[in-house]
């Protein structure tokens, strides 16, 4: 029958409607990006007014509104050139400025002759975190293998200074502050190297329909995190942070980890 124009009309507000749900599920990642900036802007405020762990709290925050921005936008198929460049704008405040203005605020509180060592520092980690991200986004490979970061990706690398922060961050004074550079340096050096990291990508967009893995995983670290946060943080930072020293030396209890978890683990 040839179109009438009731039915040219209904055609016409269904293609408006799908198109208007395309352009709201292509905009759900950018929120969440949003949100992670938001969170490294606001802990860089509390920074310059010495709330070192509410800091602290925020970066962790932009952590895994990092994560769900990533999983949402792979979910919905809404990977865009413009969600990737807007991620990595997003992850310099975050994960580049954020975390080197908290280590800064927190080791110098006062003008002293060891503040240049940590300006230096400080730029080191930032111009670092830079050349990390704009390197991710010029070499992305689509037949890489998808399950491995080259460097250390700055959310993990950021990730080592919360954690530091919450466990030390109150034993830091006279000279014993200068170890609190190297919680910065060290991760800096990392991020821009040719060290493989595992993505874990997998986790948050499990390929199966059985997502029981990850769910297991999330429960566990719900629980280590309610029980001993201080604790649970550092393993986990500076377990990620040494992975490609530490996995090598654990590979041959690999063969204890039953299939099903290495599945989903892949």
């Amino acid at each position: 029958m040839p179109p009438t124009r009731r039915t040219a009309t209904v055609e016409f507000v269904r293609g408006s409607v799908r198109g208007t749900r395309r352009r709201a599920l292509a905009t759900l990642p950018s929120l969440f990006t949003l949100a992670n900036m938001m969170c490294g802007f606001g802990a860089i405020l509390v920074s310059i007014r010495g709330e070192h762990a509410l800091a602290a709290a925020l970066i962790g925050l932009s952590v895994l509104f990092d994560i769900i921005d990533g999983a949402v936008a792979r979910l919905v198929g809404a990977v865009t050139p413009f969600g990737l460049q807007f991620d990595s704008l997003a992850d310099l405040v975050s994960f580049g400025l954020a975390p080197a203005l908290l280590t800064f605020t927190l080791f110098s509180e006062g003008r002293d002759a060891w503040d240049p060592l940590a300006w230096l520092v400080c730029f080191l980690w930032v111009a670092c975190a830079a050349i990390r991200l704009a390197r991710f986004n010029v070499s992305i490979d689509p037949t890489a293998d998808k399950r491995f970061f080259i460097g250390l990706p700055s959310p993990g690398a950021a990730g080592v200074v919360l954690a530091s922060v919450f466990a030390f961050g109150d034993h830091l004074e006279g000279r014993d502050r200068l170890w609190v550079l190297l919680v910065l340096a060290v991760p800096a050096v990392l991020m821009v190297s040719n060290v493989r990291y595992r993505s874990f990508r997998s986790l948050v967009s499990p390929r199966s329909g059985r997502p029981y893995g990850p769910v297991a995983v999330a429960a566990v670290l719900v629980v280590a995190f309610a029980l001993a946060p201080v604790v649970t943080g550092i393993v986990l930072a500076y377990g990620y942070l040494l992975a490609p020293v530490l996995v090598p030396l654990l590979s041959p209890l690999a063969r204890l980890v039953p299939d099903r978890v290495k599945e989903a683990l892949s």
